[in-house]
């Protein structure tokens, strides 16, 4: 057996390994709790709803990315029969590329099945007048985890709330894309070494991008963390991120001009401006889009050992001939979504991931979370 399923089956032993049959609900049923169940005293990961990113704590961010790690190996393997047995909901309300296949991926290369609709909008009763809370409920005797995108913000929630499978949020409208800014702190403790002590600047849409949102409420759990929010007037970042970041002593800064940080920051996060935010409000969008580029000029004034990062898709924001400077992580961003969604995936449906070594007052990066 491959080295890297190794280590994720050890300890098994101590645990069934398939999920218990689920028993019909009732009304007397305690409910799951909404949010993440972990167990500090073996250092496992541990998830029921995974709904926002400020229900993570540095300590599981910490044993997220180091079940990432093992992910990464187990890929290299050819894949594990982890999930054998297990099937997973794919109910995309929105379209997605990115989110949906490597979710999917993640599924497959642990062993497990698929069900999907890539527009449940359209393709499912939803369009015949059926709720979400209803159609979560259907969705409930078909399958172990269920993961959502949705154009509304808070619906992610919604369905949490009803749910006794793991709802994993793949978005939900302006609101939050918490497994997206996982794998965005994965990329850059991997490219940078750790994520203490950096300056971020974050541009574009930040009223819009939801994965901007949920990057900033991780950016809480670390040490001495600089934002800039770089973004056109009419889409500035909102009052409730910056009341968070300001609670927990991040020190942020709304600029209007990129050349003026672009020199001081280590990871540069572009995004798009989301046109189909705006409804009617066509002057509002051309009045924000090409306000900030990324292009080959531009990386003059970027550090050496800086990263340039998109959630993607890109528009016209980052300019093709930048892919090829060694600073462009957005691609490789792109493939570490697999291997997060893979951690997450194994932790909603209770396998054991990597062996109790670590004791819950083990420091994290040097220091205790």
């Amino acid at each position: 057996m491959p080295a890297a399923e190794n280590a994720l089956r050890e300890g098994a032993a101590r645990r069934i390994e398939r999920p218990v049959p689920r028993k019909a609900a009732s009304s007397t049923k305690t409910r799951r709790p909404l949010g993440l169940l972990f167990s500090c005293e073996e250092r496992r990961l541990r998830l029921h709803h995974v709904v926002e990113a400020q229900d993570f704590n540095r300590g599981m961010l910490e044993e997220l990315f180091s079940t990432a790690r093992v992910m990464e190996k187990v890929v290299e393997d050819g894949g594990s029969k982890l999930l054998d047995g297990c099937i997973m909901a794919s109910l995309f309300y929105e379209e997605s590329t990115r989110t949906r296949f490597s979710f999917e991926t993640a599924m497959l290369r642990l062993g497990g099945s698929v069900i999907s609709t890539e527009n449940a909008r359209q393709f499912s009763s939803v369009s015949k007048g059926e709720t979400l809370e209803d159609t979560i409920r259907i969705m409930n005797g078909y399958a172990d985890v269920i993961v959502m995108r949705h154009y509304e913000s808070g619906a992610a929630r919604r369905a949490a709330d009803i749910s006794r499978v793991p709802i994993v949020n793949a978005g939900d409208g302006t609101g939050q894309h918490p497994t997206q800014a996982f794998l965005d702190l994965y990329t850059i403790e991997k490219e940078l070494g750790g994520i203490d002590n950096l300056t971020i600047a974050v541009v574009g849409d930040l009223a819009n991008g939801r994965t901007v949102r949920s990057l900033c409420y991780l950016l809480a759990k670390y040490r001495n963390v600089r934002v800039y929010m770089v973004a056109p007037e009419v889409v500035r970042m909102r009052e409730d991120i910056k009341d968070y970041l300001s609670r927990h002593d991040v020190r942020w800064t709304e600029e209007s001009d990129l050349r003026e940080v672009v020199g001081e920051v280590d990871v540069l996060y572009q995004t798009r401006i989301q046109k189909e935010r705006f409804g009617d409000r066509s002057e509002d969008y051309l009045s924000a889009r090409g306000v900030y580029v990324v292009d080959r000029e531009l990386l003059k004034t970027l550090r050496k050992n800086a990263i340039v990062m998109h959630p993607l898709p890109r528009v016209d924001e980052i300019t093709v001939d930048v892919d090829g400077d060694p600073r462009a992580a957005y691609f490789r961003q792109a493939q570490n979504g697999v291997f997060i969604r893979m951690a997450l995936l194994a932790g909603c449906l209770g396998r054991d991931l990597v062996p109790a070594t670590v004791s819950s007052s083990t420091p994290i990066n040097g220091h205790t979370s």
